[in-house]
């Protein structure tokens, strides 16, 4: 069974497929970005990653628009705080200051909702071109094992560089998108696990990119197909004996753009290349299962896929 905590913004539970059950969604209808589920995260910090960007909470960079959220990554320098919030309790860190090259958003369920175990499910457009990074993941809501990676990171969607040229991929464009496991012990100690698919095409169109999570399992979807498993022993943490720790507390939902940083520089033409910007990352709806069963596998691994 699911366990969810949310704040403001839960939806009502109502049936999906059978016995699975939407227990949280947002479809962006509305007028703006619904606050009381999103927060922002703002700050020039670069993921730790030697991301390009800053993150905003301005209008230009996340807005609704036609039903859908759209995050922006705008080429337009900006100086703003260092690190993130989580480290800005340290008075130096707190007032230091970087400027990047680009803006962008990271909107964040921190705080509002989070689960354990379920179905998550995000239909999305990617940007294209090389240094672009957008990616839909979950972090855990507190540090239970430890600080990063101890505690876990579920990456959901990662993409970096579509559309550009690339000597190892099928057509000789870069169509992979990823899904990967974060764990092991606090920095630098960390380790991850990873797979990755090709998208569909067209690499401009709407996809589902999905994750059904249980208690020592974890299978990743597009379009409703899944291509990579997970499960425990693969996993582990220094904060826990547990097997299914780290991944078996509370995680909230992180939908971002990024521009350049380790993994999409390092890939395809090397750098960034800062020609058409703005670049989109769109975002039709995001829906949350639990299941009506005694365990998450009873309601298996598709859901509603209406496109």
């Amino acid at each position: 069974m699911l366990a969810a905590t949310f704040g403001g913004g839960a939806a009502a539970h109502e049936p999906a497929d059978g016995s699975w059950q939407l227990a949280w969604s947002d479809e962006f209808n509305g007028a703006a970005i619904d606050r009381g589920k999103w927060d922002f995260d703002v700050d020039c910090w670069g993921g730790g990653n030697n991301e390009r960007q800053c993150y905003t909470d301005r209008p230009v960079n996340a807005a609704i628009k036609d039903g859908k959220l759209v995050i922006a990554a705008r080429k337009e320098a900006m100086t703003g705080p260092a690190f993130p919030l989580s480290q800005r309790g340290d008075a130096e860190k707190a007032a230091a200051l970087a400027t990047k090259p680009f803006t962008s958003a990271r909107l964040v369920t921190r705080g509002k909702a989070a689960w354990t175990y379920g179905k998550i499910e995000v239909r999305a457009k990617l940007p294209q071109g090389q240094g672009t990074w957008p990616a839909i993941w979950m972090l855990p809501e507190d540090s239970r094992y430890g600080g990063w990676a101890a505690s876990g990171e579920i990456d959901i969607l990662e993409a970096v560089n579509l559309g550009v040229r690339c000597d190892e991929c099928a057509g000789g464009i870069e169509n992979r998108v990823l899904g990967t496991l974060h764990f092991g012990g606090q920095w630098p100690d960390n380790q991850y696990k990873g797979d990755e698919t090709a998208l569909p095409a067209p690499l401009d169109g709407f996809h589902v990119f999905g994750l059904v999570w249980e208690k020592g399992k974890i299978v990743w979807t597009v379009d409703g197909k899944s291509y990579a498993t997970r499960v425990a022993g693969e996993w582990s943490t220094s904060g826990s004996g547990d097997p299914a720790a780290p991944f078996d507390r509370p995680f909230h939902l992180i939908l971002n753009l990024a521009v350049g940083g380790g993994l999409a520089e390092g890939r395809g033409l090397k750098g960034v290349d800062e020609s058409g910007y703005p670049k989109m990352m769109e975002i039709d709806w995001v829906r949350v299962w639990q299941c009506g069963g005694d365990v998450v596998s009873d309601c298996g691994s598709t859901g509603d896929q209406e496109k």
